[in-house]
């Protein structure tokens, strides 16, 4: 069978309605995802670096799971196995114009929850780069915990953790391949179902590559420019300006308080 180019440059460019609902699927499944994982991700590391053993014991457990079990184990144990035990069945969400299916519901979670582990890991280290002695300085002026994190901890920490964050959601765009399995309708279904009623599998499948090429491309062009952006950030922070330079920083700050 010769590759038909018409009908690849044509879903290439002029994608159906089916086609678009299935790209839009897989951009909020990955964004969901990410922002939720990366939530838990922080949860879970505050709770690993606590002095609460038992908090510390959970929270092993579930990053030893998480990255243990393959993630498409995950996704077919939470959707269909949950429900098969009868501890929890994911129904449609009616929210008037908005409807979301119970599959894509159980897929959301679940890919939160493997990514969870894995951005807890990266956050955990990202606190741990940070100087111990500027956290024991903002303890010494009486500052929270809470506040601590806030204003003096995740704030450095994060050029640390920006650019594996970049990459994680690099990986997610390509995971959400794997919540196919439980007929979410997402970009790769979508392809496979074209190719049963056309049976043109070596074009769609080429389309549905280009399309995820174009996806990660487009997302490393944009995780680059704020790598960028934070370094520029970082690197003003750092400079002295003219005042410290040219007269000392003892100077600067009193002229800075006048």
């Amino acid at each position: 069978m010769h590759f038909d180019w018409p009908f690849f440059w044509h879903y290439l460019l002029t994608p159906s309605a089916t086609y678009l609902h299935g790209l839009m699927l897989t951009i909020v499944l990955s964004v969901a995802s990410q922002t939720l994982g990366t939530m838990i991700g922080l949860f879970a590391a505050l709770g690993r670096i606590s002095n609460i053993q038992p908090i510390v014991s959970i929270v092993r457990a579930y990053v030893w799971v998480m990255r243990g079990v393959p993630l498409l184990v995950q996704i077919i144990f939470i959707y269909t196995g949950l429900a098969a035990a009868n501890i929890l069945r994911f129904h449609d969400i009616d929210l008037g114009p908005l409807v979301i299916p119970g599959n894509v519901q159980a897929g959301i979670v679940a890919l939160s929850l493997n990514e969870g582990a894995y951005m807890a890991e990266i956050i955990r280290a990202g606190i741990a780069s940070v100087d111990q002695g500027q956290t024991e300085a903002a303890r010494s002026l009486g500052m929270t915990y809470p506040l601590l994190m806030r204003r003096i901890v995740l704030p450095q920490a994060a050029r640390f953790i920006v650019p594996p964050l970049g990459n994680e959601f690099n990986s997610m765009l390509k995971n959400s391949t794997l919540v196919s399995v439980i007929g979410v309708q997402e970009l790769l279904l979508t392809t496979e179902t074209l190719t049963s009623a056309t049976f043109r599998v070596f074009e769609l499948y080429a389309v549905v590559a280009l399309y995820y090429l174009t996806l990660t491309t487009l997302w490393g062009i944009a995780q680059g420019y704020i790598e960028r952006r934070f370094s520029r950030s970082q690197l003003r922070e750092a400079r002295p300006d003219f005042t410290s330079r040219f007269f000392g920083t003892r100077f600067a700050r009193a002229f800075q308080r006048s």
